[in-house]
């Protein structure tokens, strides 16, 4: 990599244009995550940041939406409710024929499953918009603080509204970055929200650490953090190639096919994906326990422990770290199975008169796919297990709060190295050399 390549970055006017217009949507976008909703008592809200609450699922859905949760601003919910209805989408696209053929349509099919996914992202915006307002008024993700202390139909129907109409904003910066920007608007606007958020934490760690001498114990977690970007970027680019070979035709005088290719199954196929599943499935409980009386012993029991082990554990319990890897390794699979249909593969190499060298067409070729994708999804799972939940391991030993984790390191380095790509295919196209001799 050349320093060189930063000048031709901006030497060349419309990759210019894009990455100011980028740089431009990310500074509109923080300027919404400061501005608090109407109706707020900003003075518990002040009391909520200056106590530092990071608790495990409200830590993690603060990360996301770049500290907009913790000061209860428009754009609390971030873009959260986009993911999930994208994700709801890709799922029914399986099971539902309609969606599979709008998506193998192209470009205008692609449109109304956009379309719907933004109705999708509405929906859920006000659902969870309705539920956040509703455990802030009870305080419970806050440590007891409340941020609305006169919870009226007028104002929580106020405060719902706005925060929609911020996640229907962000939503739309997303698709602006996207078509005029630089990378996928919806993944940087997370990749911002995460890198804004970093040295805040990291300080906050360092200042924990550095207070009871136990600077070494904070080298080695900057030791980890650098380790973890390198396994990522490590796994991340790493793929099993399946050859495929097409066999002549002979058409008139012409001679066809003939050629070889391959098939890339990456080691993560699924992304960060799993842990966004994962996430959710986490954070359902925490919002159930709100609704269980205090009142009955065994259901004040059951809020008792979920309170424990999920809502307000930081992440550090035995518990909750188990239980977040099992879940992300089970949707790695599980996606991974969506993504790429061994059977479906299998009949369209052979339609295509291709076939895998030593292995034969149909269901040889079916059951060989099916082996290779399950041996290189393991480890795969195993790693993006491992990564999010190393630092929630580390806090747990050593109680420091954390408020980074590995899920907020797995989606930056994934962001910022398909960012790279497309940037590298701009140079390319104009005969600069990447950022990859």
């Amino acid at each position: 990599m050349q320093l060189s390549i930063f000048r031709y970055i901006f030497k060349i006017p419309d990759l210019r244009k894009r990455i100011f217009f980028t740089l431009f949507m990310f500074a509109v976008y923080r300027l919404g995550a400061a501005v608090p909703v109407p109706g707020v008592d900003l003075e518990a809200v002040q009391r909520l940041t200056d106590s530092g609450s990071q608790a495990g699922i409200y830590g993690l859905l603060n990360l996301f939406s770049g500290g907009a949760l913790e000061t209860f601003s428009v754009f609390a919910l971030g873009i959260m409710p986009y993911i999930t209805a994208s994700i709801i989408l890709q799922l029914l696209t399986v099971v539902i024929p309609r969606l599979q053929k709008l998506q193998e349509e192209g470009e205008s099919g692609r449109k109304v499953i956009t379309q719907w996914t933004r109705y999708i992202t509405v929906v859920l915006a006000l659902l969870q918009s309705t539920a956040l307002t509703y455990l802030f008024s009870r305080g419970s993700l806050t440590g007891g603080i409340s941020l609305i202390p006169n919870y009226t139909p007028s104002r929580v129907g106020l405060i719902v509204l706005t925060m929609t109409a911020g996640t229907a904003f962000i939503m739309w910066i997303g698709e602006l970055i996207s078509q005029r920007g630089v990378g996928n608007g919806m993944s940087l606007i997370i990749f911002a929200s995460i890198v804004s958020q970093l040295p805040a934490q990291f300080g906050g760690a360092y200042q924990v650490t550095a207070g009871q001498g136990r600077i070494g114990q904070f080298s080695f977690l900057m030791l980890m953090f650098f380790l973890m970007i390198v396994g990522i970027i490590y796994v991340e680019q790493g793929q099993r190639r399946i050859p495929i070979q097409f066999a002549k035709r002979v058409r008139g005088r012409k001679v066809m096919g003939g050629q070889s290719t391959y098939i890339p199954l990456k080691v993560n196929s699924a992304g960060v994906i799993p842990v966004i599943f994962a996430t959710s499935i986490l954070f359902f409980p925490a919002l159930v326990a709100t609704s269980l009386p205090q009142d009955n012993s065994v259901t004040a029991a059951i809020r008792n422990w979920i309170d424990v082990n999920l809502a307000n554990s930081q992440g550090t319990t035995w518990f909750y770290i188990f239980f977040l890897g099992i879940l992300i390794i089970f949707f790695t699979y599980f996606y991974t199975t969506i993504q790429f249909d061994p059977v479906r593969q299998s009949d369209m190499i052979r339609r295509q008169g291709g076939f895998i060298p030593g292995v034969r067409p149909g269901i040889s070729t079916t059951n060989y796919l099916s082996h290779i994708l399950n041996r290189i999804t393991l480890p795969g799972s195993i790693f993006l297990a491992s990564v999010a939940v190393l630092p929630s391991i580390a806090s747990a030993i050593w109680d420091i709060p954390l408020g980074f984790s590995g899920i907020s390191i797995l989606i930056t380095v994934g962001v910022a190295l398909e960012t790279m790509k497309q940037i590298e295919s701009q140079l390319s196209m104009r005969n600069y050399e990447g950022f990859i001799d």
